[in-house]
Protein backbone atom coordinates (compact mmCIF):
# COMPACT_ATOMS: atom_id res chain seq x y z
CA UNK A 1 0.00 0.00 0.00
CA UNK A 2 1.01 3.08 -0.94
CA UNK A 3 0.80 6.47 1.09
CA UNK A 4 0.94 10.09 0.54
CA UNK A 5 0.43 12.47 4.13
CA UNK A 6 0.21 16.21 3.07
CA UNK A 7 -0.05 19.33 5.16
CA UNK A 8 -2.57 21.71 2.90
CA UNK A 9 -3.74 24.88 3.89
CA UNK A 10 -7.34 25.16 3.62
CA UNK A 11 -8.87 28.00 1.81
CA UNK A 12 -12.40 28.81 1.44
CA UNK A 13 -13.67 25.62 2.64
CA UNK A 14 -11.51 23.61 0.47
CA UNK A 15 -8.20 21.83 -0.43
CA UNK A 16 -6.83 21.07 -3.30
CA UNK A 17 -4.49 17.46 -3.80
CA UNK A 18 -2.06 17.41 -6.20
CA UNK A 19 -0.39 13.17 -6.38
CA UNK A 20 3.11 12.44 -7.92
CA UNK A 21 3.08 11.56 -11.53
CA UNK A 22 3.53 8.14 -10.49
CA UNK A 23 0.62 7.73 -8.40
CA UNK A 24 -1.64 5.18 -10.11
CA UNK A 25 -4.82 4.19 -8.37
CA UNK A 26 -8.43 4.76 -9.73
CA UNK A 27 -10.03 5.32 -6.17
CA UNK A 28 -8.96 6.84 -2.83
CA UNK A 29 -9.79 7.10 0.45
CA UNK A 30 -9.77 10.05 1.89
CA UNK A 31 -9.28 11.01 5.71
CA UNK A 32 -9.39 14.66 6.69
CA UNK A 33 -7.92 15.75 9.94
CA UNK A 34 -6.95 19.36 11.49
CA UNK A 35 -3.10 19.55 11.94
CA UNK A 36 -2.35 19.27 15.47
CA UNK A 37 0.41 21.89 16.20
CA UNK A 38 1.06 21.44 20.07
CA UNK A 39 1.22 17.79 20.51
CA UNK A 40 1.44 17.18 24.37
CA UNK A 41 2.33 14.08 26.28
CA UNK A 42 -0.20 13.21 29.45
CA UNK A 43 1.17 12.20 32.86
CA UNK A 44 0.92 8.40 31.91
CA UNK A 45 2.74 8.63 28.67
CA UNK A 46 5.49 10.72 31.10
CA UNK A 47 5.53 8.35 33.54
CA UNK A 48 6.17 4.87 30.91
CA UNK A 49 8.89 7.43 29.76
CA UNK A 50 10.48 8.18 32.79
CA UNK A 51 10.55 4.49 33.67
CA UNK A 52 12.21 2.94 30.43
CA UNK A 53 14.58 6.15 30.60
CA UNK A 54 15.59 4.27 33.95
CA UNK A 55 15.93 0.63 33.09
CA UNK A 56 19.00 -0.72 33.61
CA UNK A 57 21.17 -0.68 29.80
CA UNK A 58 21.73 -4.51 29.82
CA UNK A 59 18.01 -5.29 29.57
CA UNK A 60 18.10 -3.48 26.64
CA UNK A 61 17.27 -5.69 23.34
CA UNK A 62 18.63 -4.46 20.03
CA UNK A 63 15.50 -3.81 17.07
CA UNK A 64 16.20 -6.92 15.86
CA UNK A 65 15.36 -9.39 18.89
CA UNK A 66 12.84 -6.94 19.60
CA UNK A 67 11.41 -7.62 16.28
CA UNK A 68 12.62 -11.16 16.52
CA UNK A 69 10.31 -11.69 19.81
CA UNK A 70 7.10 -10.05 18.20
CA UNK A 71 7.07 -12.13 14.92
CA UNK A 72 7.35 -15.66 17.13
CA UNK A 73 4.75 -14.33 19.91
CA UNK A 74 2.15 -12.60 17.29
CA UNK A 75 3.26 -14.55 13.97
CA UNK A 76 3.86 -11.23 12.17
Amino acid sequence: MEAIRQFIKVKNHQINIILPDDFNAEEVEVIILPKQDNFELTDEMKEILDYRANEPTEDYLTAEESLLRLKKKHGL
